[in-house]
């Protein structure tokens, strides 16, 4: 990949929100910020057209929507860390950790293989607190990078 999977600007510290919806809208306008969404209300729509087959949350606190857009210019990765958790379907509780995995129409293998590669290090406890202890957007990034972007 030419562009960074995820880099500083498409991670959001310390994130308020009411519901999974309000969330997801401020992680994809992130993505329209860094140039990587052009439609953010289409990319929503595909979102929560994605989410609407079955919820995407995880066990560990953790939110992990994804989609393939014809609105997305590259493949990338939005984490979001929220100061309140928010209901995202896990059968154990809300998630404080949310992932936005946004694909172009036509990358089908990228977005699968971004998802696969989030969900191996997910299970992990270590990888989860590493995130949750970041001390700024560089370093959530950098973790993500180094556990997760195939080199």
């Amino acid at each position: 990949m030419s562009t960074p999977l995820i880099t500083p600007g498409l991670v959001a510290l310390d994130l308020v929100a009411a519901d999974r919806d309000e969330v997801t809208r401020h992680l994809a306008d992130l993505l329209v910020a860094e140039g990587r969404v052009t439609d953010a209300a289409g990319f929503l729509d595909d979102v929560r057209a994605r989410e609407a087959q079955m919820p995407t949350g995880m066990p560990g606190g953790v939110g992990l929507p994804h989609a393939r857009s014809a609105h997305v210019t590259a493949p990338s990765l939005v984490v979001g860390r929220l100061a309140q958790g928010v209901d995202w379907g896990a059968p154990d509780g809300p998630a404080t950790l949310v992932f936005l995995i946004a694909a172009p129409a036509t990358g089908d293998a990228d977005h699968l293989q971004i998802l696969a590669a989030l969900a191996r290090r997910l299970v992990h406890q270590s990888f989860r607190d590493s995130l949750r202890e970041a001390p700024d957007a560089q370093t959530v990034a950098d973790v993500v990078t180094r556990e997760v972007v195939p080199s």
